[in-house]
């Protein structure tokens, strides 16, 4: 995306708003029709006062001097109110977009974006962004009607010394068009730099325990430091950059306020206007100087914000997950089949899975096992539409998959693996997370007696309300992995897949998940994924892969007596 195209997509969300920025607006605008009152009241003053004598008590002098600041601070006041109000929905609005898009991206973003940087995305940069362009649409509006209107006082008291002033503004022009191509190179470089500091830093907050193991603590200093070091580079190079317009502007702007004041004053001298039209002049001359270079500072907040704007439509722009699907499947008895399926990911060498066939009957039990990379996990993608077959059809209950909806699809489907993810609430929260008819306090308790956890949860202070931390930190491995299981027997799904659900276990929380697969079994259609095949050994049917596709099938003493793969997998497990 280009300025241009992020402008367009920015003003969709500030469209919504255009009452409260028109008021906004009005505000400013009276609040900027109160400066010029300042000179001309010092030209009434002194003009009276020296020559005529007051017409009017002394004591309303001061009362008008403070009413006129009055006024203006409460413009003030109410415009940045009004337009803080009108940004923060812009904010609102964006983030929940943000968010939306995340949730409904394809999978592929996943492997470029990082949890770190998805919450910077979706947190920071929206308000950041929308502060710096609220900031700056507030300078603009305030001072440059203020300009407009001291600009139109000097016209009328003086409109020969005023055009002049213009003289500078060609010089002026070409200056911050050339400071302004430099901004937008190095304000994009900073920004870059910022989310490869954000990614390291989420690197080591995600894998602080590997970095310990792997006694790695100097060693993410080191990249942290070169990144920070690099950051800061690029934000000095903005910065130099950014303080240029500010001299460059000024000493432009000087050129022509020195040509004029120095000519007001030769029209001073030669008794060609009054003592009060100069002061006023001169006044109302030297009030411009502070909201031109007001003026000046603006782009560079403008120029970071339309870059971090652009990264937040970057990723609302992502691509979603494809849902073609029209089909829905209100029940479900669980049979599931794969019928010449091929898929081979993008950029591989050799397809993950091929040409496979699997019959998997309803309220059948089977095991799919091989070693990394035989395309089990593929199985367990492709189930759930998280990953796409070249060819090859699989069919849920006879109807093809790809014709229904992803979440009717989906919610027939319970899956228990290694790597459990609890969100930061209540066990109950987590038990019945995601479920249409709200809480049920009885059914997480009976999912968590099912689930052999209830037992440890009744001893917490606060029960199934006590909070389990970020990703159930104030858990146990086994008791995660049991949490797990009961907010799968809350949903109550025709398909239960256990993806390696006890590889990282010990042997006594190992016992409790296979308790709980042996009271599923028969009600429910299982896949049971495992490297530790004494989970499996009772399965109905257990399928040996390897390159992506079936080579040995049969319960475990068939394999056993067939003498081959899977007997040799077994053999050297025993061995061990």
């Amino acid at each position: 995306m280009d300025f241009k195209d992020t402008h367009a997509r920015l003003m969709t969300y500030v469209r919504p708003q255009w009452r409260m920025l028109a008021l906004a607006v009005t505000f400013f605008l009276l609040s900027s029709a109160v400066e010029p009152m300042v000179p001309a009241l010092f030209k009434k003053l002194i003009d009276s006062g020296f020559k005529e004598g007051l017409k009017y008590p002394l004591w309303i002098v001061p009362i008008v001097v403070i009413c006129l600041f009055v006024a203006r601070g409460t413009f003030n006041f109410a415009g940045t109110y009004v337009m803080s109000s009108a940004t923060s929905l812009i904010v609102l609005s964006l983030r929940n977009d943000l968010m939306r898009a995340l949730l409904k991206a394809d999978s592929k973003l996943f492997t470029t974006v990082s949890p770190g940087l998805a919450v910077s995305k979706i947190i920071n940069d929206p308000q950041q962004a929308s502060g710096a362009l609220g900031g700056s649409v507030i300078s603009i509006i305030r001072d440059a009607s203020t300009l407009i209107f001291l600009i139109g006082y000097l016209l009328y008291l003086n409109p020969q010394l005023t055009l002049l002033a213009f003289v500078s503004m060609p010089m002026l022009a070409f200056s911050v068009k050339l400071i302004r191509t430099r901004l937008n190179k190095v304000g994009e470089a900073q920004y870059l730099a910022q989310q490869k500091l954000v990614n390291t830093v989420d690197d080591n907050a995600r894998a602080w325990r590997v970095v310990r193991t792997f006694d790695a603590v100097d060693f993410e200093l080191q990249r942290f430091e070169a990144d920070a070091v690099h950051h800061r580079r690029m934000t000095m190079k903005q910065i130099a950059t950014s303080a240029l317009v500010t001299p460059v502007t000024q000493v432009l702007a000087a050129v022509g306020v020195s040509i004029i004041l120095t000519l007001a004053i030769w029209q001073a001298s030669q008794g060609s206007s009054t003592v009060g039209e100069f002061v006023s002049f001169i006044t109302a001359l030297l009030m411009t100087i502070s909201p031109m270079r007001h003026l000046t500072d603006i782009y560079t907040p403008i120029s970071g914000a339309m870059i971090t704007m652009r990264g937040a439509f970057e990723l609302i722009n992502a691509p979603t997950e494809p849902d073609n699907g029209t089909g829905t499947l209100e029940t479900c008895k669980g049979h599931l089949e794969f019928k010449n399926v091929t898929l081979q990911y993008e950029g591989a060498t050799a397809p993950a899975l091929n040409d496979l066939n699997l019959d998997i009957g309803d309220g059948q039990t089977i095991a799919l096992v091989g070693s990394s990379g035989a395309g089990k996990s593929t199985v367990v993608s492709t189930l759930l539409r998280f990953a796409y077959p070249n060819s090859g059809q699989i069919t849920l209950d006879g109807t093809p998959i790809e014709t229904l909806k992803l979440a009717s699809l989906r919610r027939h489907f319970a899956v228990v693996s290694q790597d459990i993810v609890l969100f930061d609430g209540s066990v109950a929260a987590n038990v019945a997370y995601a479920s249409p008819n709200g809480l049920d306090r009885a059914k997480v308790e009976q999912c968590l007696r099912a689930a052999n956890l209830w037992t440890h949860v009744s001893t917490l202070p606060e029960g199934i309300d006590s909070n389990v931390g970020t990703n159930g930190s104030k858990l146990s491995g086994g008791q995660r992995q049991r949490l797990a299981i009961a907010r799968a027997l809350y949903r109550d799904a025709a398909i239960w897949i256990f993806d390696e659900a006890t590889s990282a276990l010990d042997s006594e929380s190992e016992a409790v998940v296979q308790r709980s697969i042996e009271d599923l079994r028969g009600s429910k259609t299982l896949i049971l994924i495992a490297h530790r095949l004494s989970t499996i050994r009772n399965a109905d049917r257990i399928y040996v892969m390897a390159d992506g596709k079936v080579v040995e099938q049969g319960n475990h003493a068939e394999l056993m007596a067939q003498g081959r793969l899977y007997a040799g997998m077994v053999k050297i497990q025993s061995a061990h």
